[in-house]
């Protein structure tokens, strides 16, 4: 990749929101070089996530507008700020939207991914560096998103958010290891951690339930019991290990019950992706006396309060959470990449749309409409 653009100002196009709610507008913007600790990113493919849905609509946040979405993205170094060793143009990443500053307690942690630095801050629409956006329009600023904007063909990102990985792995399938896949599959890996032939409940079976669902079927679960509203996932669901369906609706007593009659007292390990407090309750509660494991994946609503007896705990059921499937994204993903291309990780069955970048308002359409899984967006350069 010629560097003949380093330290220049490059214009790209990019899917600019102007304002909550309304379709994002392809513009020319101007994105500036990487200052120090940065690194300026050709983006390649970049996939549509809940979480950009959920800001863009912004019904329960702090609006932030003009401000260019998309986290969930592969691309290429173009250029590399001061002080960045560990990156080189032409290096083949996906840039995070939590990150790995390696100096910090949290980084410096084994049992820890929350880095102090770089922790996800959905308000920040700026740069740690200096307080300033790397994005502009006719000389007005357009904020950034999570520290990774991706719906540009360049971007600017904190070098501490982006892992460098094997450059065979294609781009348009292992990005989706940014965010929602890696997120699930950690979540069952590396913190349920269910034993072979052991059971598995997973609730919610979107693209980040059916990860965890991905991450028992690897693990050599004997059961995998998917949970959910809509009974139009269930067919799907097959591909990705689950092995029976539960819809709460056809019950006329708590889910966490019918679960433990089918499984002679619950669950060894359950996995809850939908960010609905009774859900989270109820994957708690289904987990089996004397060793089950229940983890908290779905992000809950700010009001929300966690109840259950403190006997379930008392009789030995774990409760956890997780963030981002405990991987710390320098350190752990290019491993998380080897089983994709190892074939033990499946990623192809989550790609269920794929919309050229001048279309992206269908991705938006796709997943408001709950269709599908993931929708790979191309940029077309």
């Amino acid at each position: 990749m010629s560097s003949n653009t380093a330290g220049q100002v490059i214009r790209c196009k990019a899917a600019v929101a102007w304002e909550a709610g309304k379709p994002l507008e392809i513009e020319e913007v101007e994105v500036a070089p990487p200052q120090k600790s940065e690194v300026r990113l050709k983006i390649l493919f970049t996939s549509l996530c809940h979480t950009d849905v959920y800001f863009w609509e912004a019904k329960g946040q702090t609006p932030l507008f003009p401000r260019i979405f998309g986290h969930e993205a592969g691309g290429i170094v173009e250029s590399v700020g001061e002080g960045v060793t560990d990156l080189k143009p032409g290096d083949h990443v996906l840039p995070v939207f939590t990150g790995e500053c390696q100096q910090c307690r949290h980084c410096k942690s084994e049992e820890s991914n929350m880095c102090d630095l770089l922790r996800i801050n959905t308000d920040r629409g700026v740069m740690i560096h200096d307080g300033q956006t790397r994005f502009s329009k006719d000389g007005k600023p357009i904020y950034h998103f999570v520290g990774t904007s991706t719906f540009s063909e360049y971007t600017v990102v904190h070098s501490g958010c982006v892992a460098k990985i094997d450059p065979q792995a294609p781009l348009d399938k292992v990005c989706v290891l940014s965010c929602g896949i890696s997120t699930g599959l950690g979540a069952t890996l590396n913190v349920a951690k269910p034993t072979k032939g052991s059971t598995v409940a997973i609730f919610g079976l979107g693209a980040v339930g059916l990860a965890a669902a991905e991450g028992a079927r690897i693990a050599g679960a004997s059961r995998v019991i998917g949970i959910d509203l809509n009974p139009s996932r269930f067919n799907d669901a097959k591909k990705f290990g689950v092995t029976e369906f539960v819809n709460p609706k056809d019950y006329d007593k708590p889910v966490q019950q019918v679960i433990a009659e089918m499984t002679d007292g619950g669950v060894d390990r359950s996995v809850e992706c939908t960010g609905n407090v009774n859900a989270m309750i109820s994957a708690f509660e289904c987990v089996h006396d004397g060793w089950g494991v229940a983890v908290l994946v779905g992000v809950p609503n700010k009001d929300d309060a966690f109840k259950t007896h403190p006997m379930n705990l008392l009789n030995e059921r774990t409760l956890k959470g997780t963030f981002f499937g405990n991987y710390k994204p320098k350190t752990d993903l290019p491993s998380v990449v080897g089983k994709y291309m190892n074939k033990e990780l499946e990623l192809e069955k989550f790609i269920t749309h794929q919309v050229p970048f001048s279309e992206i308002n269908k991705a938006f359409e796709y997943m408001l409409k709950g269709e599908g899984l993931r929708c790979m967006i191309t940029m077309e350069h």
